[in-house]
C-alpha cells in the first residue's frame, strides 16, 4: 500500500474537483496536490531553498532519488576531498559553519554541516523517490511531477504531484560524463570514473592514467602519487592553474575583493601575474593557459580554474607526468596523439559531470524557457512557475544566492494567492449568510 505522510500534500480531488488525471494514470498513480512548491533534489541547493522557504513560512515538499541528503558528496567523492574555497564562501543561508571547523573543511565535515543544517530547519526530504517527468499543464496552469518511489528492494509506488511552482535543484553534476575511447573495452585493466574513486590505496605500485586535468584530475593524480602509484595525467585542452592561496589569503577571496573596485580583465591580469611569480610558467610543463583569463572564462563558459593544493609541484618535478590526448587503448597500454605508447595498469576518468534535467523536464529545456539565457543573478527564474537553483556556475555561494531569490519570489506569490483564497472564502460565506 502506498502512503504519503507529508502534511503539505493532500488528495488532488479534494482541491481541484474538475481536475481529471489522464486515463492511463487513474489507477497507476496517486495524485497529490502540493500546497506550495515541489523541490527536486536534496543536495546543498535543495536544502538552501527549503530552509529559505521555511523562514518565509511557505510549505513545500522536497524529492530526492537517493537515500540521503547530498548524495553526490556522500557517495561520489574521494576521501581526501576538501572544499576548495574558504568556508565562509560555502555556507548555506542563515546557518554558518561551526567556529571550530577549519578554513577548508573536509568532505566529512561538510556532510556533517549539511546534516545539521537539515536538522536545524526540520527539512525532511522524501528519499528514494525518482522524478520520471515534470510537465507544465497549460490548461490548468499547474505542474505535473511524476515520480517512482522505491519501497524496499522489490516494491515501488508511483505518485503524481500537482503544484503551482517547481524548483529544479539537482545541480549541474547529477550524472557522470564517460567519453567513448576506441579500444577501451579491450583494455583489460581497471577503469573507473572519478565519482567511484575513493583512495589511491588500491593502486600502490601501479601505472595509472588519469584522463582530465580539472580540480578532480589534479587531486586524484596527487592522491595516487601519495599512495606510491605512478600517475600520468591526460591534458587535452588549455587550463588555468592558480595557487589556492596567495600570501596566506584565499585566491578566490582576493579575486572577489578586487572585483569590487576593478574590471574583470584587470583582476585576471593581476591574478595571472601573481600566479606566474608563485608557480612559474605552467605552459612549460604541458599546462597551456587559455586566452581568456580565469575569471572571465568562468563567467562566460563556466570552466572553473584549478586551485592547486600540491599537484603542480609534483608535475614540475616529473612525479606526475603530463601527456597529450588519447588515440586509442589496447590491452595494457594506450596510444597518444604524439605517437607515444604508454604501458598502464589502470584508468581513472576525471571527465566531469552533467545535468540530468533534460531527461525528465519534458518540453521545457532550461535553455528554452530562459533560465540559462539570463545572466547571474537572474538565471534562477524561468517561466510558468519554474525555478532553478545551482545552475548559474557560481558554486555554493551562487546557489545560496539563487535559493534566497527563489524563496522570496515564491513566498510573495504564495502569500498573495493565499490572501485571495481567504477573500474568496469570506465572500462565499457572506453570500451564504445573506441568503439564509
Amino acid at each position: 500500500m502506498c502512503t504519503n505522510q507529508n502534511t503539505n500534500c493532500v488528495s488532488i480531488s479534494s482541491m481541484l474537483p474538475n481536475f481529471t488525471p489522464k486515463e492511463d494514470d487513474m489507477f497507476s498513480r496517486r495524485c497529490i496536490w502540493v500546497n506550495g512548491p515541489v523541490i527536486v533534489g536534496a543536495g546543498p541547493s535543495g536544502l538552501a531553498v527549503a530552509a529559505s522557504l521555511k523562514r518565509q513560512e511557505v510549505p513545500y515538499i522536497i524529492l530526492e532519488r537517493a537515500n540521503c541528503i547530498a548524495s553526490l558528496w556522500q557517495n561520489r567523492t574521494y576521501d581526501r576531498l576538501k572544499l576548495h574555497l574558504p568556508k565562509q564562501f560555502c555556507q548555506l543561508p542563515n546557518l554558518p559553519f561551526p567556529d571550530d571547523f577549519p578554513e577548508y573543511p573536509t568532505k566529512y565535515q561538510f556532510i556533517q554541516y549539511l546534516e545539521s543544517y537539515a536538522t536545524h530547519f526540520d527539512i525532511q526530504p522524501k528519499f528514494n523517490e525518482t522524478v520520471q517527468s515534470a510537465k507544465y499543464d497549460k490548461r490548468f496552469g499547474l505542474w505535473r511531477v511524476k515520480t517512482v518511489s522505491r519501497k524496499g528492494l522489490l516494491s515501488s509506488c508511483e505518485f503524481e504531484y500537482i503544484c503551482r511552482w517547481l524548483v529544479v535543484a539537482t545541480g549541474e553534476n547529477a550524472e557522470k560524463v564517460v567519453p567513448e575511447f576506441e579500444g577501451l573495452e579491450d583494455f583489460c585493466g581497471d577503469v573507473l570514473h572519478a565519482s567511484d574513486y575513493k583512495s589511491g590505496e588500491m593502486y600502490r605500485g601501479k601505472r595509472v592514467l588519469v584522463v582530465g586535468c580539472g580540480n578532480s584530475g589534479m587531486e586524484v593524480s596527487l592522491d595516487l602519487y601519495n599512495h606510491d602509484a605512478s600517475p600520468s595525467m591526460v591534458v587535452r585542452s588549455s587550463v588555468h592553474v592558480l595557487p589556492r592561496e596567495i600570501l596566506g589569503k584565499s585566491t578566490f577571496e582576493i579575486g572577489v575583493t578586487m572585483m569590487k573596485w576593478m574590471p574583470v580583465w584587470l583582476v585576471d591580469k593581476t591574478l595571472l601575474l601573481v600566479t606566474r611569480l608563485s608557480l612559474g610558467n605552467t605552459d612549460k610543463y604541458g599546462l597551456k593557459r587559455p586566452e581568456l583569463g580565469p575569471l572571465e572564462l568562468k563567467n562566460t563558459v563556466g570552466k572553473t580554474p584549478v586551485l592547486d593544493v600540491g599537484a603542480f609541484s609534483k608535475i614540475k618535478s616529473g612525479k606526475i607526468k603530463i601527456v597529450p590526448g588519447i588515440v586509442k587503448f589496447e590491452p595494457g597500454k594506450v596510444e597518444l596523439v604524439d605517437g607515444r605508447v604508454l604501458g598502464i595498469d589502470s584508468v581513472v576518468l576525471a571527465t566531469g559531470y552533467r545535468s540530468n534535467v533534460p531527461s525528465w523536464l519534458k518540453e521545457n529545456d532550461l535553455a528554452e524557457i530562459g533560465i540559462e539565457k539570463n545572466s547571474f543573478p537572474k538565471g534562477w527564474k524561468g517561466e510558468a512557475g519554474l525555478y532553478a537553483v545551482g545552475f548559474t556556475r557560481r558554486g555554493l555561494s551562487g546557489a545560496s544566492l539563487d535559493a534566497i531569490s527563489v524563496a522570496h519570489d515564491i513566498a510573495n506569490a504564495w502569500k498573495e494567492e493565499t490572501k485571495q483564497q481567504i477573500k474568496s472564502v469570506a465572500a462565499r460565506h457572506r453570500r451564504c449568510i445573506s441568503q439564509f
